[in-house]
């Protein structure tokens, strides 16, 4: 199980393929599986991928404190540097977005360009504190549709809503079905200080994101809950293309676990190895 001690923590990662090298980051209480389910047998031959499970995760540590974006770019550098990775393409998906961003606020040189999955921006989190956000409906939905009550007062209750998560199984991966294991994810609620620090704004504020001159594709779903923040990343990064994901059942926030072919092909598209995508996507696929 190889781990690096960086910024303060030991980091779980993985490192498989040839290529120059791709960091790949999920989102919150998720785990680098989100990758390897697809994505990574389709990029290997294109890249020397590394993931990881961001701090409080998967099997890295979980210290009491230090989940802000500040924090999490902190622990890419820290990655980076211990796995003497100089330059990089990363990606990286909602919370794991947020992080990226704020690495290209901060060490812009270390990155040659980026793609940002479903970003959630902790600085916009005035268009998903009001009572009538999309995203509190559509998670009620979710967890009403697996026979999970919601009671109204508690929807906009993000902690709240977690918990209740854990209750209804996993619908992705080789764990179809089966109930989650919430050990760990209630004890990052309730040992850590994630939930405060996921608000924090540190470094990425908005001033900051129209400084950041690294190329970024912005991708979100067409039926994402987080399509206020989509509009304002596409009006305000110099360097962003947009991109939208078709509809899907679950909103198209999970675009990695939900259409990880199509995000592969567009991804290297933007890397600029759209040849060698489509090949590997075919060869892969007959």
């Amino acid at each position: 199980m190889p781990k690096v001690f960086a910024n303060g923590v030991d980091l779980h990662y993985l490192r498989v393929g040839t290529g120059p090298h791709l960091v790949m980051l999920h989102g919150l209480t998720g785990n680098q599986a989100v990758w390897h389910l697809t994505m990574v047998p389709l990029l290997r031959q294109s890249f020397c991928i590394t993931t990881y499970d961001m701090r409080g995760h998967g099997k890295s540590g979980m210290p009491p404190t230090g989940y802000t974006t500040d924090d999490m770019a902190d622990d890419l550098k820290g990655l980076m540097d211990a796995l003497e990775i100089e330059r990089a393409y990363l990606v990286g998906h909602s919370y794991g977005a947020d992080a990226m961003l704020n690495f290209a606020v901060r060490y812009p040189e270390r990155i040659h360009k980026l793609m940002i999955i479903e970003a959630t921006v902790p600085a916009l989190i005035h268009l998903r504190n009001r009572d009538d956000w999309e995203g509190w409906r559509f998670w009620s939905e979710a967890l009403e549709s697996f026979g999970v009550h919601v009671p109204p007062e508690k929807r906009t209750d993000i902690d709240y809503m977690i918990r209740l998560s854990l209750q209804v199984p996993k619908v992705y991966g080789p764990a179809t079905g089966r109930a989650r294991k919430p050990e760990s994810t209630l004890a990052l609620l309730d040992t850590t200080t994630m939930v405060k620090d996921y608000e924090a704004v540190g470094a990425l504020t908005l001033e900051a994101i129209e400084r950041i001159t690294t190329p970024t594709l912005i991708m979100y779903g067409e039926g994402s809950a987080y399509l206020g923040t989509f509009r304002y990343l596409v009006e305000h990064l110099p360097n962003g293309e947009p991109d939208l994901l078709p509809r899907t059942e679950w909103g198209g926030h999970f675009g990695p676990l939900e259409q990880p072919e199509l995000l592969v092909e567009r991804m290297l598209r933007f890397f600029g190895m759209h040849t060698e995508a489509k090949d590997h996507y075919l060869f892969t696929n007959t």
